[in-house]
């Protein structure tokens, strides 16, 4: 365990209050988030975290209100700490057959079923997972509530924007590195140019019905 790894129970930062006291009936809390519902291209990643009961990382919070550069050293320091760490990814062929919440879900039960350990609860954030025998507390922004989810959307985050960075490797003409499959200005702009990749979610209605330059079909066969 990490220097950084430390219990102060005279000062537990809030986010970890919440995890604290439900341990006090369940002992091993699986937090789940998910990175990538929204993109127009690129897999949906979701992550499921168990962090020990003696552990306060410094700096865990929403993936979303962090910098790349801490999201990157809190990402090592879960890995290094946690008790154990699954992540699920589902492609951008599966999301188009069965929609994005299912396959959101289908991400978050992989994740959880990668797990070495099996959990008292899962904390998730905003979903229920049917198909999952364990007990479960969907919670809205759980990320900010949570540390154990907000942990979790750390994991899913930096695994999605690494994965984007080496398809921009693949593609590089939609700059995925930049925007991560997001529906910017930019990328919209490429797409309308380009046409779709192979990566791009073609059930998404902005990807669907995108308007091809006349002459030019899509750089990439799909």
């Amino acid at each position: 365990m990490s220097n950084r790894c430390k219990l102060n129970r005279k000062s537990i930062p809030p986010i970890f209050q919440y995890d604290a006291e439900l341990r006090e009936q369940y002992p091993v809390i699986a937090g789940i988030d998910e990175a990538g519902r929204g993109p127009l291209a690129g897999p949906v990643v979701a992550a499921a975290v168990i962090l020990p009961e003696s552990c306060i990382l410094p700096g865990i919070k929403d993936s979303k209100k962090t910098t790349k550069k801490e999201r990157k050293n809190l990402f090592w320091d879960i890995v290094y700490n946690a008790e154990s760490v699954g992540v699920g990814i589902i492609g951008p062929d599966v999301i188009d057959e069965i929609n994005i919440l299912e396959s959101t879900k289908l991400a978050m039960k992989t994740a959880v079923e990668d797990l070495t350990l099996n959990p008292d609860i899962l904390l998730i954030d905003a979903v229920k997972l049917k198909e999952v025998d364990i007990k479960q507390q969907s919670m809205f922004k759980g990320e900010s509530v949570s540390a154990s989810i907000a942990a979790a959307s750390i994991i899913a985050k930096v695994v999605r924007d690494d994965i984007m960075f080496d398809y921009h490797e693949k593609y590089p003409v939609y700059n995925f590195k930049r925007h991560k499959g997001y529906s910017t200005k930019a990328h919209m702009e490429l797409i309308n140019t380009y046409g779709p990749c192979p990566i791009h979610r073609m059930s998404f209605n902005k990807v669907k019905d995108v308007k091809l330059v006349k002459v030019k079909k899509s750089v990439y066969s799909l």
